[in-house]
């Protein structure tokens, strides 16, 4: 009896990922679809971790949800998503940069936002997010692990656990491109 409540215990202590293969690069499309149960060269953390790097301050939370840039006819660009995007509170909200592919555009833009935490926070942790079973935050963790940042934690089931935790979530802007 002793060992079956233990292995409950266990089991609802770990994040509850799939038995998924992870691709040699990245994920290219479909990216609402079961994830694997690690992330090359980041660390997988849970919502009990995640709450308490975020209490803590020992990490920023990167939300990598997609969302479309559109010129506004300024010389600047918009964000538009067909509804509003939630965050876990501080977040900083990267769109696209989760997808297979970005473009060199995206990709500088990203690096230019990791620097920037890096050089503010050295030796911070930066927690990569979007929703449950969503493979761009997979890639973007993957991503900047591969490039040196870290250290790169990876919180697979995102907003959805943390809302399902009783956790506040805020309206979310993407920062000005670029």
């Amino acid at each position: 009896m002793r060992t079956v409540i233990l292995a409950l215990l266990l089991a609802f202590a770990a994040p509850a990922l799939a038995q998924v293969e992870a691709p040699a690069g990245y994920r290219m499309d479909h990216y609402r679809a079961p994830v694997p149960d690690h992330v090359p060269g980041g660390r997988v953390i849970g919502i009990d971790e995640a709450r308490a790097l975020h209490e803590s301050g020992g990490a920023v939370f990167i939300d990598v949800i997609p969302a479309t840039r559109h010129d506004t006819g300024d010389g600047k660009s918009a964000w538009t998503r067909p509804e509003p995007r939630e965050n876990i509170p501080g977040s900083l909200w990267l769109p696209n940069t989760g997808k297979g592919d970005i473009t060199p555009e995206d990709s500088a833009w990203l690096r230019k936002h990791l620097d920037r935490l890096a050089a503010e926070r050295p030796g911070g942790g930066l927690v990569f997010y979007c929703m449950a079973d969503c493979w761009m935050s997979w890639n973007a963790a993957k991503r900047a692990a591969s490039w040196g940042y870290g250290p790169v934690l990876w919180f697979p089931a995102g907003t959805d656990d943390w809302a399902a935790a009783g956790l506040p979530l805020e309206p979310g802007e993407p920062p000005p491109w670029p």
